[in-house]
């Protein structure tokens, strides 16, 4: 068996000697080079553009404007199609756009023979502009007179939805309550994922070939297919390895606009690649979101009721929209189940950069409020926050009414148990007791909810291809997208044990190619190992049957009598070795009576969603004089069902806690209040944490096997940035007395907080 081993990575020894080829090794090297002037004023409207002095320029092969492109919208989100109107995303994208909605937008594209002969063509582009009033904060652009941004969303709101449950009204006038109330806020943050954007395309065979460093292939041919007004079928998207993704890449971002840029030029290659800034800028961000939580307690410490409103601020267009702050709503209800629960959530349009998909949709921003506010709920109740966390998490037997997800184990309990033995929690809050002087210590925790999937409110599949090789080998090859978490590795894991071969004997094709790869909605949603694990054990039966069909021609022995195990046909009665795989299919391959190339193919829809819970404990050390944070101890326990390869398991458990910390202490985007322009958008200005910002992770696991699912799994890519952020923020109320509402919980948030508090008076400090 394979499946539970840490297997080596299918694409290490490519991607650490080099020869893994990114999209930036593919490109032409005759491709013209595309660049996107962005506007430069937040809300307005293009007026005319000049291109005469860009024109003279030396090597400018064309300039293509905002007045140049269809005026059709098109949908950039990362989600499955559906026939169904009132299903499908906001169609509000241009290729570039006249209407420009915020500091940075795309306004018009200069190709030329060479980078110098572009940017300097690109500098001598002059625009007019008739600027309209400009609006940055979602709560002002709700206002009645505000800035509208679309002209069939009034008072910008992209979507309102209302989860209500009981009576939240009545139960409130029960005597004796205890009432806790908190506003939370967080921070916009980009995924910094190391390959920028980027999109080579061409056109051949009567096709147009797009070169995509993308999460999303068989998507955003789709939507390509959309923006351009051309049947999909005439769209060719090809994924090759991709430089990591978090969910900006499960977008459309620039692919739609290649497409159409070669178009332009003769079919003639054309690169169109981002610089860092305009990653952070113009592809998209994690959203802000505020939100306001009341909850009514009594003494014995069981809710009554509670209400949450949610306002996120989406940026300039629609992208993923309402469905990562209405994510966030529903998890409310789910985590901490209650009998009488309002939840309102709001997406609001702004003139600030696009915000969209990001690792845990919505989720670390759900986190941080709720178990922000659970702390805050235990301190009012006098009561320890574990025990109150105990008392209150979602039951083992617990099943959602609108996903139909059931809680099969006691995940959270176990979990916490877990981290609490891990960190010693019962001795460091004893230890941390009574603290005076300027460097402090805290303990904290939090817990996260996370399902996996999408369904039922997208469509889930997935489709796998196999293909017997001569020599006993496999090739698989799958729709669902490696980005670097190791998806591949995995795939051919449970691909090897499906069918009863050896691990090295499966030959996963990495790049996806939408006129070959098998249909698959690909990388997001932490879908993949769960959804794959359907569709790989289908077509393996597929295939084993048809080999076991070929073995009884060529050995005469019952299907009920003959097993594939590590590649060899093997006869159950008495375990002996009849033929090798090998041996069957070159046999049949080049029979003269009956040749077959063996192989197989399905797909499987998927019908059902799994939960996947865990937490995190913290250990911070608070310098009052520098109003600084510093984790040193970090613990993460998931429960992720069956771990399919424990190694990779915990390095995505790590990459997600890294990026919590970040989330937690240092990263935002800043914005200029006056024009909406991006401050810090460069990896100097924009404080990313690094290994020096990090302790040493250490990731726990409790195997829920998932009961759903053919291996057993269930959600890890997105939940290990879900509970980080909340538990450090507890850790300092545990160290300090203070308790943040927002992050980054960095000097600047926390100076205030500590002054008001007191903390900074008569200060003795220790040099």
């Amino acid at each position: 068996m394979s499946v539970g081993k840490s297997e080596k990575r299918v694409d290490a020894f490519d991607k650490v000697t080099g020869r893994a080829k990114y999209t930036e090794d593919l490109v032409d090297p005759r491709a013209y080079v595309a660049k996107i002037l962005h506007s430069t004023i937040p809300h307005g409207r293009v007026v005319s553009i000049d291109t005469s002095e860009a024109e003279k320029i030396e090597g400018l092969v064309k300039i293509v404007t905002c007045f140049d492109v269809p005026k059709h919208g098109f949908p950039t989100a990362g989600h499955p199609w559906s026939t169904d109107p009132h299903h499908q995303d906001i169609a509000d994208r241009k290729l570039l756009n006249e209407h420009v909605r915020y500091y940075g937008d795309d306004v018009a594209v200069v190709i030329a023979k060479n980078e110098v002969s572009a940017t300097q063509a690109l500098n001598k582009i002059k625009v007019e502009y008739e600027e309209y009033p400009a609006v940055f904060d979602a709560f002002e652009a709700m206002k009645d007179g505000a800035p509208q941004l679309h002209e069939d969303f009034p008072n910008n709101i992209i979507n309102h939805t209302t989860n209500n449950r009981g009576n939240y009204q009545e139960a409130i006038k029960e005597e004796g309550l205890i009432k806790v109330e908190g506003w939370y806020d967080t921070p916009v943050v980009q995924h910094s994922h190391i390959e920028n954007g980027i999109v080579y395309s061409y056109e051949e065979s009567g096709k147009i070939v797009v070169v995509a460093s993308t999460q999303i292939p068989h998507i955003v041919r789709r939507i390509c297919g959309q923006a351009l007004g051309v049947p999909w079928s005439k769209i060719r998207l090809i994924k090759p390895y991709i430089g990591g993704g978090f969910g900006n890449k499960q977008d459309a971002l620039y692919e739609p606009l290649g497409a159409f840029l070669t178009t332009q030029v003769g079919g003639h290659p054309v690169k169109l690649d981002t610089s860092r800034e305009e990653t952070f800028v113009s592809n998209r961000t994690r959203h802000k979101i505020t939100m306001h939580i009341v909850s009514y307690l009594r003494k014995d410490g069981t809710f009554a009721a509670r209400k949450l409103e949610a306002y996120s601020n989406n940026g300039a267009y629609a992208s993923h929209g309402h469905s990562i702050a209405a994510k966030g709503l529903g998890c409310f209800h789910q985590l901490y189940p209650c009998d009488n629960v309002e939840g309102d959530a709001y997406t609001v349009y702004t003139n600030r950069p696009t915000a969209g998909a990001m690792r845990g949709y919505g989720i670390p921003q759900a986190m941080f409020a709720v178990e922000s506010h659970t702390e805050d709920i235990a301190r009012a109740l006098g009561m320890d926050s574990y025990e109150f966390r105990m008392k209150n998490l979602m039951p083992k037997g617990y099943v959602d009414g609108f996903s139909k997800n059931e809680n099969y184990y006691d995940s959270f309990r176990e979990c916490l148990e877990v981290g609490k033995k891990a960190i010693d929690y019962d001795k460091k809050l004893e230890e941390f007791k009574n603290q005076t002087g300027n460097i402090r210590r805290g303990i904290g925790h939090a817990v996260f909810w996370y399902n996996t999937a999408v369904y039922p409110i997208s469509l889930e599949t997935s489709a796998c291809r196999m293909v017997l090789n001569q020599d006993g080998s496999v090739q698989l090859m799958l729709g669902e997208t490696e980005i670097g978490q190791g998806a591949d590795t995995a795939f051919s894991q449970m691909a090897a044990d499906a069918i009863g071969v050896k691990f090295e004997d499966i030959h996963i094709i990495t790049n996806q190619d939408t006129d070959i790869t098998p249909f698959g909605t690909a990388a997001y949603a932490s879908r993949q190992t769960f959804i794959a694990s359907f569709s790989i054990t289908k077509t393996a039966r597929i295939l084993r049957e048809k080999i076991f069909d070929h073995a009884y021609k060529l050995l005469g022995i019952t299907r009920e009598n003959i097993d594939l195990i590590d590649g060899n046909l093997v006869r159950i009665s008495d375990n002996r070795i009849l033929m090798s795989l090998a041996e069957l299919a070159t046999t049949e391959l080049y029979s003269f009576v009956n040749s077959e190339h063996i192989t197989a193919e399905s797909t499987y829809q998927i019908r059902n969603n799994a939960y996947s819970f865990g937490c995190s404990f913290a250990e911070v050390e608070v310098d009052l004089s520098l109003c600084k944070a510093t984790v040193k101890r970090l613990i993460n326990v998931h429960d992720c069902g069956k771990l399919i390869n424990p190694q990779l398991a915990e390095a995505q458990v790590h990459g997600g806690m890294s990026m919590a910390i970040g989330y937690a202490l240092s990263e935002e985007l800043k914005y200029d209040e006056k024009t909406g322009r991006t401050l810090n958008n460069n990896l100097l200005d924009y404080k990313l944490s690094t290994t020096m910002d990090h302790p040493d992770l250490e990731v726990y696991f409790v195997e829920n096997a998932e009961p759903t699912s053919p291996y057993g799994t269930k959600a890890l890519g997105e939940p290990p940035t879900c509970s980080p952020a909340p538990a450090i923020r507890n850790a300092i109320l545990n160290a300090t007395g203070v308790a943040a509402t927002q992050c980054p919980m960095n000097p600047h948030v926390l100076y205030p907080l500590f002054k008001e508090a007191g903390l900074l008076d008569n200060l003795e400090i220790e040099l």
